[in-house]
């Protein structure tokens, strides 16, 4: 199923398409997480590294699944809805009309809904994949990298929404 797509990949109207417009938001972000109780580099980057790795991982997937889609060939994605960055993290402006998304219920859920989400469902669940019976390289890997993520540690939701919109 093709995903709707702003025409920006950043949330901030513009392509990330040289190293300095790059930097620039790798900054916003870092900025967005300091404001978010990041203090310092040893916070933020590992944050910021675990973000991003999940949202390269769905743009990748997301390619794969075309492509196998036309070439007639099975995929078998690595996640699973609800647990894709297009699934959680991705902003609502990015979904077709009367598309949904789990980050849409999560908003509208009460407060601290969607750290709940993040820190007893998609990370645990994200840690899991090397134990399926049938994981791939590519779970195991995923597993791996998230091993040492224990919770999110930017203060607020609304700081962590901005963040994630940043990245997408």
């Amino acid at each position: 199923m093709a995903r709707g797509r702003k025409k920006n990949n950043n949330g901030n109207g513009r392509r990330l398409a040289t190293q300095q417009s790059v930097d620039q938001a790798v900054k916003s972000i870092c900025d967005i997480m300091r404001r978010g109780n990041c203090a310092g580099a040893m916070q933020y980057v590992p944050e910021l590294t675990w973000i991003l790795f999940l949202r390269i991982l769905d743009e990748k997937e997301h390619r794969e699944e075309q492509e196998a889609e036309a070439l007639g060939v099975p995929f078998r994605p690595s996640l699973v809805a609800p647990f894709r960055w297009r699934d959680w993290a991705a902003p609502p402006e990015t979904l077709r009309e009367g598309q949904t998304n789990k980050r849409v219920e999560l908003q509208n859920s009460p407060q601290n809904a969607f750290f709940n989400f993040v820190n007893t469902e998609l990370l645990p669940h994200l840690k899991a994949l090397r134990s399926q019976s049938d994981a791939s390289s590519r779970q195991k890997v995923i597993s791996e990298i998230m091993t040492g993520i224990e919770r999110v540690r930017i203060d607020t939701e609304r700081n962590f929404l901005d963040v994630l919109d940043k990245v997408d």
